[in-house]
């Protein structure tokens, strides 16, 4: 090009950009963030390099690690093969990074753990970006344009329009990435250059400068780089002249905007359309994990010496201190110490010690079997716990005192609960659901949504795998996805333990309704149906247990041995079979995880006689043994109602996924555990409406708080955004090209926004995740993304969560009018929506509430109903596995898979929920905002605009208003 080298210093180009590690210095240098980062230097393949460390999940290089996921970049700025490395916990392997192949730009190797040992590398930490990264390209020191596209890291799938060429949309940037731009440009002398941009938890960070590098198809962008250039050049070498040329080309100067069109209206799509003017503004689903495997426990107390240094090897050589153990190597160092330990035959039973003998070393074999489980080790699934129980002095090895060495601890074992493939196809099947019918109006189209920054998306998990994979199975069917999951979870799904996991603050009022339920059962009182209540069952204490449950229970405990001895007799044969061949001591390869994005059933162990998954007859047999000893204590002659929703799992799991086996009396077994556990498992969260209320607010006290931040800051976005719009209709001559106006347009705070204002200053500290400032700041650039609908925006927040937190949200919603301070309040559910829910026994696998809110764009900003809340549930996969009714449902039982109920209605049709109405409603059981832990505050707005005005800042940005002229149009 003629007038490159006035662009470009090609010095730079040809030998710092060859350089990443002389790029990650230079940007440090001028202030330009960069992920963090060191270097390993090798002169030679395979040298061993004394300051680089490599463990299981991290990597150390001169004492900075780097835990998994961490990406791998070669110094050689040319080499464009760039490895991410995922944590065991996530399902490990490796995701390789390359340059655009056909429709693929990255690909999953689940089997890959180790670094690569030849060259030199920059290690640096992992950005989630929720799936989406930004190219910049910069004309200059005062342009820049910058395109999202989606991120290579998510699956590899690179969208293209039908022209061939990568689908990209325009974006704003934020006053700090504009900076960021400047800085690029300047620090290597490029005045064209791109680079590219990770946006992470409110901040931007540089990870990659590409040199002189133009936009690959945009026309607005060739206008506005001949303007730019035409300035540069004409300072250079015609100053004189520069002043006097209009900042637009010549052809531009008459040409007028074109009007953005106006919103498409979308109203809702179960209840009905409220008007034409509704538009769907926020989406919040709370939802169960899919189908899982029966959770398992073995104690055993242990005092092997093997055991016992195993213990201290992992707790520091501490005696007195418990340990746990999830990684694989931890986990395959309890596994060769338990088979050195497990006899090879079998004692037969003697004594009453010869009789603990062979019980304990059954209990090895369990834990054996249960870690040889599928050939692989995955930390989210089984974990061990040794705590110390007796100890003893002893002489130190030196001779020079004594220490403390432990003689018995207990062991812990805990497993199960493993996402099946059911359960995968289960989540990933909803999330298609919500991709085509809870958007209403946008169908497919909500891709596209996404896809330009007009989708603020942010998926939350307990730490529990199977929900962790729930959630990453369902973000691959809403965003259409492809490939492992491991890849999803780890690029968009945030762990949130303290809101959505654990029973801990209400283990009291748990143990105490569970307490009452015994009585109830046991004592065969039925639940008291006379206290004023027929008209309104679920009022009742113990509302929903059979009248017969205390005659039902010996029938549980006899269908429960015979089950038990038929899988008995063939654990016996697998026994014998594996002391014939003398496979004990074989040592199984590892298999990171196969089973991880598979959705089919394994035809091949069906057809062979096993059970469905990677669980043997051994294991089968301890699940219906522990399920047998719990259920009723013979000495004790005492029933345990706690265990009945165990059996009723076990019993489920089974007829949908061990049908083949032919078990005698498992559906009948199956029949009674449900009638019971149909009553049981609601009243385990209180045995009448105040105690569910009580209960339902102490566990998901965080997350009704969350959901109303999230409720908040939708609504005062939409409002800001409305008052800015109706500022630019108001002022036409603001939107004319061509404008020099240089300034932020930041109105005077009207009587409206200040009222909102001092109504919402408690709520500044928002959330340690979402706070305003982060979820606002990156939008789609309006004029030039050739968008129908650019001001369309929706926010969604999905949170993946067990059991316990579903039906607490759920007796929230429901009973929150029975609390003191709202005496007289109507229920948020309708009289039909608490009697179809008292009719729904069971929320069960991947069951979900959805609040849904919609803006009346007609009415007055202060008017009540200008916002209105949408609320539906389902009850999941609520469907017996014996079910045959139509071709539909038998094929889903072929596949193993039971369908997830449609959702239903908690409001009647017409009815109008206000978002006021709920906030004073949910208001005594949320948790305040100011408890919320404060965020950190994003570098672009720290010390330049307060918080209320930087979201004003950034609603500006939103709209089409040409600030710099075409000149400077920093987008």
């Amino acid at each position: 090009m003629l007038f490159r080298p006035f662009l470009v210093n090609e010095l730079m180009q040809q030998h710092l950009l060859h350089d990443r590690r002389k790029v990650y210095k230079r940007l440090e240098m001028f202030g330009v963030p960069v992920p963090r980062y060191a270097l390993v230097n090798r002169e030679r393949p395979h040298q061993q390099v004394e300051y680089f460390v490599e463990e299981e999940d991290f990597v150390e290089v001169n004492g900075i690690r780097f835990w998994k996921p961490f990406v791998e970049k070669p110094v050689d700025g040319d080499d464009h093969s760039i490895m991410i490395y995922y944590p065991s916990s996530a399902g490990g392997g490796m995701k390789e990074l390359f340059r655009k192949v056909g429709n693929r730009s990255s690909e999953f190797h689940p089997d890959v753990r180790r670094v690569r040992r030849e060259g030199s590398y920059i290690y640096e930490e992992f950005l989630p970006t929720g799936g989406t990264d930004v190219k910049v390209y910069t004309v200059g020191p005062v342009y820049a344009h910058a395109e999202a596209r989606k991120s290579p890291v998510v699956d590899g799938v690179v969208m293209r329009n039908p022209d061939g060429k990568e689908v990209r949309y325009p974006v704003l940037l934020t006053p700090n990435e504009k900076q960021i731009a400047r800085e690029v440009c300047i620090a290597f002398s490029q005045s064209v250059c791109g680079f590219d941009l990770l946006r992470c938890e409110g901040r931007s960070y540089v990870c990659d400068v590409n040199g002189w590098s133009f936009v690959k198809n945009s026309y607005k962008y060739y206008d506005d780089a001949a303007c730019v250039l035409r300035k540069m050049f004409l300072e250079a070498k015609a100053p004189h002249l520069s002043s006097t040329i209009p900042p637009v080309l010549p052809w531009k100067v008459n040409e007028q905007a074109q009007p953005s069109e106006g919103l498409t209206r979308q109203g809702s799509g179960i209840i009905g359309t409220f008007g034409q003017a509704e538009e769907l503004r926020c989406v919040i689903a709370v939802i169960r994990h899919g189908d899982r495997t029966p959770k398992q426990k073995v104690k055993l107390k242990v005092t092997e010496e093997k055991l016992l240094n195993l213990m201290l090897k992992y707790n520091g050589g501490r005696p007195r201190s418990e340990t746990k153990l999830k990684s694989a190597v931890q986990l395959q160092d309890l596994l060769d110490a338990t088979r050195a330990l497990v006899p090879r035959t079998r004692p037969g039973r003697g004594s009453d010690s010869e009789a603990e003998d062979m019980e304990h070393a059954e209990k090895l074999r369990q834990v054996k079997a249960v870690l040889e489980e599928g050939g692989h080790f995955s930390g989210i699934y089984r974990k061990v716990q040794l705590k110390p129980l007796d100890w003893v002095k002893v002489p130190k090895n030196n001779g020079e005192g004594e220490e403390e060495r432990p003689t018995e601890a207990l062991m812990v074992l805990k497993y199960g609960g493993v996402l099946t493939h059911a359960g995968r196809k289960q989540a990933e099947e909803l999330g298609r659901y919500f991709r085509n019918n809870i958007y209403p109006g946008e169908g497919t189209g909500l891709l596209r949504l996404h896809s330009t920054y007009r989708h603020d998306l942010k998926i939350y998990s307990s730490d529990e795998g199977r929900v962790q994979m729930s959630a990453a199975a369902f973000a691959k069917g809403l965003l259409d996805l492809e490939g492992q999951l491991t890849p999803i979870l780890v690029s968009l799904v945030s762990k949130d333990s303290s809101m959505l996991d654990g029973l801990e603050n209400a283990n009291n009022e748990m143990e105490e309704a569970k307490a009452r339920l015994n009585q109830i059962i046991t004592s065969s009182t039925k639940a008291d149906s006379s206290s004023g209540f027929s008209e309104s069952p679920w009022m009742n204490d113990g509302a929903g247990l059979p009248p017969n449950a205390a005659e039902l229970l010996p029938k549980l405990v006899e269908l429960t041995k015979k089950v038990t001895e038929q899988v008995k007799l063939l654990a016996k044969d697998e026994d014998e079979e594996l002391t014939e061949t003398g496979s004990f001591n074989v040592i199984l390869p590892y298999d990171q995880a196969k089973a991880l994005g598979k959705t089919n059933i394994d035809v091949d162990r069906i057809a062979a006689g096993l059970p469905c998954g990677s669980e043997g007859f051994l294991l089968m047999f301890a699940r219906w043994r522990k399920l047998e000893r719990d259920i009723y204590n013979e000495r004790k002659d005492r029933f345990d109602i706690t265990q009945i929703p165990d059996v009723y799992d076990s019993c489920k799991y089974d007829l949908l996924h061990n049908a083949h086996l032919n078990l005698g009396g498992l559906d009948e077994l199956f029949k009674v555990a449900q009638l019971l556990a149909d009553g049981v498992i609601p009243n385990e969260y209180g045995i009448n409406p105040n105690q569910k209320l009580k209960i339902g607010s102490k566990i998901a006290r965080r997350l009704l708080g969350k959901i109303l931040i999230d409720l908040r800051n939708t609504r005062e976005e939409a409002i800001s955004v409305a008052e800015l719009k109706s500022s630019q209709d108001q002022n036409p001559e603001f939107d004319k090209p061509g404008s020099n106006d240089t300034h932020y347009h930041l109105r005077p705070q009207g009587k409206n926004e200040e009222k909102r204002r001092s109504s919402f200053t408690s709520e500044k500290s928002m959330d340690q995740d979402d706070d305003d400032d982060k979820e606002t700041q990156y939008r789609l650039d309006p004029r030039y993304a050739n968008v129908k609908t650019p001001e369309r925006h929706v926010r969604t927040r999905l949170y993946f969560t067990s059991e316990s937190h579903i039906h607490s949200l759920m007796n929230v919603l429901r009973y929150c009018n029975l609390d003191e301070s709202l005496q007289g309040e109507e229920s948020l559910v309708s009289p039909n929506g608490l009697e179809r829910l008292y009719n729904t026994k069971e929320l069960d696998y991947m069951s979900y509430i959805v609040l849904r809110m919609f803006e009346n764009t007609e009415v007055a900003l202060e008017d009540r109903k200008r916002f209105r809340i949408e609320m539906t549930f389902s009850r999941g996969a609520d469907l017996s596995p014996l079910e045959k009714s139509d071709a539909k449902t038998a094929s889903l039982h072929q596949e193993h898979t039971l369908p997830i109920m449609g959702p239903e209605r908690l409001q009647e049709v017409g009815s109008y929920l206000t978002l006021e109405q709920m906030e004073r409603m949910f208001c005594p059981f949320a948790m305040p905002a100011e408890d919320f832990p404060p965020p950190s505050v994003p570098h672009g707005f720290s010390g330049y605009f307060s918080k209320h005005a930087a979201v004003l800042e950034r609603l500006v940005n939103l709209w089409p208003f040409n600030k710099h002229g075409s000149s400077a149009n920093r987008k």
